[in-house]
């Protein structure tokens, strides 16, 4: 095997990984998206439970438990719709990314295994609002159709 045959299947499999980071950064927005849709279905699903949390467990600072609650509820139910649509995602990963980590210093009792969830979570949301949606998104389609 001689170099410029290296070279060849070198670009091949660069064009195959180009190929499918569409269906990747799709893929990555649906994840995480889900995660914070189930938590909001969780929420609205028993609201006195959600009040209780918000008023005795979580340390929500400033605002008063109940608007906290709403807040949180309203985040979790309407921007990963926006993810998964692909639609002003960076700054909807930039608002899930700053949700996350403040229920992580709202939650001083937060075990190791919850904690390394949010971190992972914060991570996978770093690569949307650094990167943007990719082109299976509303934001391409807008962009591509709007910038002529």
């Amino acid at each position: 095997m001689n170099d410029s045959m290296i070279v060849q299947y070198y670009r091949k499999a660069i064009c195959v990984l180009n190929c499918g980071a569409p269906i990747g950064d799709l893929l990555l927005r649906l994840w995480i998206a889900n995660v914070f849709w189930k938590a909001g279905l969780t929420k609205i699903s028993n609201i006195s439970s959600t009040m209780y949390l918000f008023e005795y467990e979580y340390a929500v600072p400033i605002i008063p438990f109940q608007l906290a609650a709403y807040m949180s509820i309203f985040v979790e139910l309407v921007f990963p719709v926006l993810l998964v649509l692909g639609l002003a995602t960076r700054m909807t990963a930039g608002t899930l990314f700053i949700f996350n980590v403040i229920a992580v210093i709202s939650y001083p009792t937060l075990n190791p295994a919850g904690i390394a969830q949010h971190q992972l979570w914060g991570i996978m949301l770093l690569i949307p609002l650094l990167h943007g949606a990719g082109a299976i998104s509303l934001d391409h389609f807008i962009n591509k159709r709007f910038s002529k």
